[in-house]
């Protein structure tokens, strides 16, 4: 199985933390000697090196020049910056709206060659349509207490979307056979939805698999919605968050899963059968 999909953030925050300890202890400081310098709390240091309170770009700042080691406080920064970068809570995401969290991916998709989509809830992004994008982004809004601009957002995931018509890349998609049956918007914005993914399988850049509920005796359980782009980045998606995932490692460990989860979906004719039986079942 995949490893923690927080690792790599967490690992990440811990190098950090480990390096302003370093030299906090190199400085010879104790906690409290070190936060009287910084005018803080010693709680607040004991916080920051045991990686459960990101410092701030000014926290390192200080921290470096009450140690010494003002030669280090850009890279220490920057290091920090990263580290956060990888763990990215979706109302911050979303702060300015959902549109423009839409339009935040096009450089990502601009630069990769071959996209790895595994769903266990929802269809691909890639192969939405309007009204079930609509559908979901107007729900997500309401969820996190955002304006709902759902239909700008909605909007903006397609015209994103085109990408696959597009030369040079490849989308291998697979969704878990529930995904068929989850509805989201009214049975006309469901249907259309199922109706879509009938023929998307033949889109020359597209492979659409189903994993189908029936498996039986599977080497791996439906885990979390995640994407791999290229073999650079996995990003997993969980209730609160996007996890963005950078080591090598852990990629190759979701790369392994997603092969192990693609030799379980069935293609072509089986995969529409069970679209039209979801399709069906609407009726």
């Amino acid at each position: 199985m995949p490893a923690s999909p927080s690792s790599s953030a967490q690992a990440a925050r811990e190098d950090v933390a480990r390096r302003l300890r370093g030299l906090r202890r190199t400085a010879g400081l104790t906690v409290t000697e070190l936060a009287n310098r910084c005018s803080w709390h010693h709680a607040k240091t004991s916080r920051i090196e045991n990686a459960r309170t990101p410092p701030s770009p000014t926290d390192i700042r200080l921290w470096c020049r009450a140690t010494g080691g003002e030669e280090q406080a850009a890279d220490l920064i920057a290091a920090s910056l990263h580290a956060e970068s990888l763990y990215t809570e979706w109302k911050r995401q979303a702060r300015d709206g959902l549109r423009k969290l839409q339009d935040s991916y096009r450089t990502l998709y601009e630069s990769t060659a071959q996209f790895r989509v595994y769903s266990t809830t929802l269809v691909p992004g890639f192969l939405q349509t309007e009204g079930y994008a609509r559908a979901l982004l107007s729900a997500n809004a309401r969820f996190l207490g955002l304006p709902d601009d759902g239909a700008e957002a909605a909007a903006a995931r397609l015209e994103r979307s085109q990408i696959i018509h597009r030369p040079g890349r490849r989308f291998v998609l697979l969704v878990e056979e529930a995904v068929l049956r989850y509805q989201l918007g009214d049975a006309e914005a469901m249907a259309a939805q199922l109706g879509y993914l009938l023929t998307a399988g033949a889109l020359p850049a597209v492979s659409l698999g189903v994993i189908p509920m029936a498996t039986r005796d599977r080497p791996l359980w439906a885990a979390e919605t995640f994407m791999v782009f290229d073999r650079d980045l996995a990003c997993v998606e969980l209730i609160s968050a996007q996890v963005n995932i950078t080591q090598p490692g852990e990629i190759a460990l979701y790369v392994s899963a997603f092969e192990q989860l693609r030799k379980m979906a069935v293609y072509g004719a089986e995969a529409r059968a069970l679209i039209v039986r979801a399709i069906d079942a609407l009726r």
